[in-house]
């Protein structure tokens, strides 16, 4: 029986990509400045802790 849905499936043809065209849009090339996740991460921690320094003593 297992055999009979999959030979039924193959021939009903491929389902859609259930991603809507996001795995495409991720995989093109833009130019610009790359930046890793991680610098980002702590530069806006450092940024947001010397704020608050600033805040307190000035």
């Amino acid at each position: 029986m297992v055999m009979l849905m999959s030979k039924k499936r193959k021939e009903t043809g491929p389902m859609p990509a259930a991603s809507a065209g996001l795995l495409r849009f991720f995989e093109e090339e833009t130019e610009g400045i790359k930046v890793r996740p991680e610098l980002l991460v702590v530069l806006s921690v450092s940024l947001i802790v010397g704020s608050v320094l600033a805040r307190i003593f000035f």
